[in-house]
């Protein structure tokens, strides 16, 4: 680059060194931009997967509690059902008792199902057994 003497501070360009162009600073601005969605992407994809894996450990842990409840509770021959115990808010337990084709009435088969808000997220069978 060479000063011009006449204006002191002033730098004069030569020919082809105008700066960046329109362009040039669009497609800059174009690819931060893009890095930037990318990362909000990538940063809300994760957070509803661990949303999601939140469910899913909520829903387990209540079927676990539920048949460690129905297995503790009294053995009942002709139960359609057992209580079922107390859900978080959106979430609801139902609880169905078969009995078990070709076996005495000392064995049920006990399904539960979670649901949240209306919709099952998970079922669960097990065997309750009168000893």
């Amino acid at each position: 680059m060479k000063r011009n003497n006449k204006s002191p501070g002033r730098i004069r360009l030569r020919r082809g060194e105008g700066g960046i162009a329109l362009v040039e600073a669009l497609v800059t601005i174009a690819l931060l931009g893009g890095g930037v969605l990318v990362m909000v992407l990538a940063i809300s994809g994760g957070a509803l997967a661990v949303r999601e894996n939140d469910r899913q450990v909520t829903a387990q842990g209540l079927a676990r509690t539920q048949l460690e409840y129905i297995k503790d509770y009294p053995y009942d021959s002709g139960a359609t059902t057992y209580p079922a115990v107390a859900a978080p808010s959106g979430y609801s337990i139902t609880v169905g008792v078969d009995p078990v084709p070709a076996a005495d009435d000392d064995i049920q088969k006990v399904t539960a199902n979670i649901s949240r808000n209306g919709e099952i997220i998970m079922t669960i069978e097990d065997y309750k057994v009168n000893r």
